[in-house]
């Protein structure tokens, strides 16, 4: 670990603070090896590594080695994570199940319920360091019979004087980070704080210092002893958790600082407490809006480098995104602003980028108006009362705009919490893609009803489309007086589209909602974004926007000088990048950058959103990589 810290230009202050040590008698674990070789248990559950080993030593000294092994060949086992495999395979078995990262008992429990349920079945335990009550529980509460079975414990090392001056270090504000990666070093470092008497003093130290958790059972300890952490990674390793903070923890480490000084209680908020004006006002340079490269950008004005960020910045490929969503649904986040602004906040903290998009969805508009919008598994959205014939138009509502004031009010409170120079960005979805969702009722692979609609029954579809509109004027113009810096339009669905369709059908309507926009808000840079169908590019122009985004099907270089240079551009790496390696990441992103040739008005950003499966390391590198390519001076 201190060596990891090294590498990635840090100082490491090295404090062990635990050790294992095996029980003062083994006869639990005696009592389990004779069970199991009497085929007493069903499942076998191996939480460590070391435990596994201990077990096989137990046996071994009772002269059961063979029968113990081949016993728990015999039986289901489950492994959780790489640790107690490796201990399998020393013996020649491999696990039946094996627990994925980040290992945690959460993730074992869904294991055993989707591969090995514990029903009436016999399940021993491997414990380690201390019991975990909550595990043992769960499987009881499941209709197991739980037999645990304690082979080691944790405890202080001898020599005690390291985690002292680490105490003491931190207590003196001498430490930027504390990295912790296990739960039990951190009840080691307070059970020795108390037994100084500085335990309050140590937490009172942490308000100033960064706290970085390998993994959710760390960060759920951390915050046990009243400590917030303040990044975990994505992947539950070493490696990329040091990378990872090395990257982000100056950002990181500032912005707690000044939260502190500005009255915030840093070691119990979200990021949504963050305040960046207040009583340390006086000792800071802030940074305005004015400062922004992605503002400078839109302007087409000179920047120190090209800014960047990535649609769906904030999304399934990253761990603690999906912690959030496993226990609300997409319409709950999108509809409580707490919780649009935490993971709207978390992209940019973790990423670095230069903007921010509000979390949202671009059919949020359509409930309004009177449509059921709902989010299926495995098929996204669905609006179950489609428009299709004129009948179906005439209950189609005019729409309030007010009515979506939790859009606002998650942009008011991110706008609040975020860095000053970082520009907030809002959005909608462009008519013709929010008005096909509404005729299709969900996604669509070839946009039937909304051509038919359009060819047959023109004047409908012009009648859906201006109450549309009329709708989205107000929606967007409420997002910029919430906070929004820029808006973009979204015409996800455009590509379906000829260029005569285009002009007839959506031109005048994506016109006239950019022109509602800027006769409010003149100000206020609009990017208008259309993918599929490079031709409708110069359509796309016509229609508004002060800035045009590509998709990654057409070349840079072609599409900016076919605007001209004189409009801003933003694009336009293959999404599918991301799943490369990070040479060849970079090698592509140093394409588009080349295509653009360094001229003022480029934002960078991937030709569409991020896919869930692109390695959240890879997103990371690609924004260092933008970063560093394109620094030049002005």
């Amino acid at each position: 670990m201190a060596e990891l810290i090294r590498r990635f230009g840090g100082e490491p202050i090295s404090a062990p603070s635990m050790g294992e040590a095996p029980l003062d008698s083994h006869d639990e674990a005696s009592v389990f090896v004779d069970a199991l070789i009497d085929n007493a248990f069903d499942t076998v559950v191996l939480l460590t590594g070391v435990g596994t080993r201990m077990l096989v030593g137990v046996a071994d000294a009772a002269g059961k080695r063979d029968a113990f092994v081949a016993a728990l060949g015999r039986v289901t086992t489950v492994a959780r994570g790489p640790k107690p495999v490796a201990a399998l395979r020393e013996v020649g078995l491999k696990p039946t199940h094996v627990v994925p990262e980040p290992n945690t008992w959460q993730d074992l429990l869904k294991v055993v319920d989707e591969h090995a349920s514990a029903a009436d079945k016999r399940v021993a335990v491997q414990e380690y360091g201390r019991s975990n009550t909550d595990l043992l529980d769960a499987l009881r509460h499941r209709g197991a019979d739980v037999t645990p079975v304690p082979i080691y414990r944790w405890v202080l090392p001898d020599d005690l004087s390291p985690l002292r001056d680490a105490i003491d270090r931190i207590i003196a504000g001498d430490v930027g980070f504390a990295l912790v990666t296990s739960a039990t070093q951190v009840d080691h470092v307070f059970q020795v704080a108390e037994q100084d008497g500085k335990a309050d003093d140590l937490r009172g130290a942490f308000k100033q210092v960064g706290i970085g958790a390998v993994g959710p059972v760390a960060a759920e300890t951390v915050r046990g002893h009243g400590l917030t952490v303040d990044y975990e990674p994505d992947t539950p390793h070493m490696t990329p958790f040091v990378r990872e903070l090395a990257r982000r923890s100056v950002d990181l480490l500032a912005k707690k600082r000044i939260a502190h000084a500005n009255g915030v209680n840093t070691n119990d908020w979200r990021r949504v407490d963050m305040l960046w004006s207040g009583a340390g006002d006086a000792a800071q340079s802030k940074p305005t809006i004015a400062d922004s490269v992605f503002m400078k950008a839109c302007r087409r004005e000179p920047v120190p480098y090209t800014p960047v960020w990535l649609m769906r910045q904030a999304g399934r490929y990253q761990r603690a995104y999906r912690e959030i969503r496993g226990s609300v649904t997409i319409k709950e986040l999108c509809y409580t602003p707490d919780l649009a602004a935490e993971v709207t906040l978390m992209a940019v903290d973790r990423l670095g980028v230069d903007a921010a998009i509000i979390f949202s969805d671009i059919l949020v508009v359509v409930e309004p108006m009177g449509f059921n919008l709902e989010y299926l598994k495995g098929e996204g959205p669905v609006i179950d009362n489609p428009v299709r014939e004129r009948g179906d138009f005439d209950r189609v509502r005019e729409g309030d705009a007010r009515e979506l004031d939790y859009v606002y009010e998650a942009l008011r409170k991110t706008r609040r919490a975020l860095r000053p120079d970082i520009a907030l960005i809002g959005f909608c979805g462009a008519p013709f893609t929010t008005a096909s969702y509404v005729v299709e009722g969900g996604k669509s692979s070839n946009y039937r009803h909304s051509k038919t609609m359009m060819f047959r029954d023109p004047r409908t579809w012009e009648a859906l489309m201006d109450k549309l509109v009329t709708l989205q004027i107000d929606y967007m113009n409420a997002q910029v007086e919430a906070g929004a810096d820029a808006l973009q339009v979204f015409d996800s669905w455009a590509g379906a589209l000829g260029p005569d369709d285009y002009k007839r059908f959506v031109m005048p309507h994506t016109k006239r909602l950019i022109d509602g926009i800027k006769a409010k808000h003149p100000d206020t840079p609009v990017i208008n974004f259309a993918t599929g169908n490079p031709a409708l590019l110069p359509l796309v122009k016509a229609s508004g926007g002060d800035v045009i985004g590509l998709d990654w099907r057409v070349d840079l270089a072609d599409a900016w000088a076919s605007l001209g240079h004189d409009t801003p551009v933003m694009g336009n790496l293959d999404p599918i990048a991301l799943h490369a390696s990070p040479n060849v990441i970079r090698e592509r992103a140093k394409e588009v950058l080349d295509k653009a040739e360094g001229r003022p008005g480029h934002i960078f950003n991937l030709g569409h959103g991020i896919l869930p499966t692109v390695p959240p390391e890879h997103a990371a590198m690609l924004v260092d990589a933008v970063h560093e390519m394109s620094a030049r001076n002005v």
